[in-house]
């Protein structure tokens, strides 16, 4: 335990700035397969709404809470818009050069970027990705005024509504924020190529069930004999077995007759026998691992920091069953013991 400080070096954060938006018009799919760039942002405004209490009373008290659905809108100020920004701000073009508004209104996405600072790094610590789905425009109005001493472009705005669509596992949503500093540089890399797209495909906005796929930690386990001199509650790795070798999904190898392993169990009956001793090469290290003997007694048991475990073997027919999960994705190996050698 430790006493709460403020104001550390380095963790005094802040957000700035807007640049990289893409606006992708969705598919007749309901996919929003082809992005464009969107130039001269000045600034988005975030709105969340809605997620009013609604107090309940009974019995003389405050009953419950009722908390209604959220709503998610922003607000678009920009000095410019892309073609492909007309029919979703309800126009269409009925001949080359001619736009006629009062059209149908197209639904949309649209990605952007944001900057995190601290007071290390300053504007370049990281960046947040926002993504947008289901976007909606309404009807704006745009002043034209004449040219002056101090002229300025007109920086029309728009008030958006979304439509939320579906994530695995949660609530369906209407925006992701994916956290530069806490995403695995490569994962991040590669989302960003379908972004902004590459020279090989267009870019494209992934729905949520594609982004958590892409992003979620890889777990990866790996099994191994413990070390010859090892030692494991009060006995060497080498007094309980020889030769031992870890396979793609087999363990060979002989494991001893051993007596008198007090320190295994209390119990008499489990200190004598046959024991199996393992350790786990586990990425990322802290990823839950559990250790199962299949057709035994022993787990799932799950490992501590030392990634190791000993295994009472009863007949080389068990298996040794390893998942390790982390943040939604999950690894399990199974070992047959077939070629395991049980000395008499």
């Amino acid at each position: 335990m430790s006493r709460i400080v403020w104001d550390k070096t380095g963790e005094r954060f802040y957000e700035t700035g807007v640049d990289r938006a893409v606006l992708y018009p969705i598919s007749s799919a309901g996919l929003y397969n082809k992005g464009v760039p969107w130039n001269g942002i000045t600034g988005i405004t975030e709105s969340p709404s809605g997620a009013e209490p609604n107090n309940l009373y009974a019995d003389n008290i405050k009953y419950l809470v009722l908390v209604g659905a959220e709503d998610f809108g922003l607000t678009v100020e920009c000095y410019t818009y892309p073609d492909e920004w007309e029919e979703c701000d309800g126009s269409a073009e009925i001949a080359p050069g001619v736009v006629a508004g009062q059209q149908n209104r197209k639904v949309f996405g649209l990605s952007y970027r944001t900057k995190l600072g601290n007071d290390v790094d300053g504007q370049d610590h990281g960046y947040k990705l926002h993504l947008v789905y289901g976007g909606l425009a309404s009807p704006s109005e745009r002043g034209y005024q004449t040219v002056n001493d101090s002229p300025e472009p007109i920086n029309p705005s728009w008030e958006i509504t979304t439509t939320p669509v579906d994530v695995p596992g949660y609530k369906p949503t209407a925006r992701l924020i994916i956290t530069s500093t806490k995403v695995d540089p490569a994962k991040l890399k590669a989302l960003e190529d379908i972004l902004y797209g590459t020279e090989d495909q267009d870019a494209r906005l992934p729905l949520p069930e594609e982004v958590i796929q892409l992003l979620k930690p890889s777990v990866a386990v790996t099994a191994s004999p413990e070390s010859a001199d090892a030692t494991l509650f009060g006995k060497k790795a080498s007094d309980l077995q020889t030769n031992v070798a870890v396979g793609a999904d087999s363990i060979t190898g002989t494991l001893k007759n051993v007596t008198g392993y007090t320190e295994f169990s209390s119990k008499p009956a489990e200190q004598s026998g046959h024991y199996l001793a393992l350790k786990f090469d586990v990425t990322p290290a802290d990823a839950v691992t559990t250790v199962e003997l299949v057709g035994g007694t022993k787990g799932p048991v799950t490992l501590d920091a030392d990634k190791n475990i000993v295994l009472p073997i009863k007949n080389n027919t068990q298996s040794v069953k390893v998942t390790s999960t982390k943040g939604g994705s999950s690894v399990t190996k199974t070992y047959a013991l077939t070629n395991l050698t049980l000395e008499s």
